[in-house]
């Protein structure tokens, strides 16, 4: 469970934007996507490879 402490005087809207800004640094929706969502571990390595290619083809054509 997240807690954000308001600060004397801090505008809800603040409040919020740090929690949301919390919340996605947890990593939780992309945990619960992935619980809802199964794909094959072929699949993922499949994935992290192209794009480590894709940044590799931008690093080589950055250094051109």
């Amino acid at each position: 469970m997240l807690i954000i402490p308001l600060k004397d005087g801090e505008n809800i809207e603040r409040a919020l934007k740090r929690y949301k800004r919390k919340f996605d640094r947890t990593g939780a929706r992309k945990a619960l996507y992935e619980r809802k969502q199964f794909e094959k571990p072929s699949v993922v390595k499949r994935a992290q490879v192209q794009k480590a290619q894709y940044i590799q083809r931008l690093r080589d054509q950055e250094s051109i």
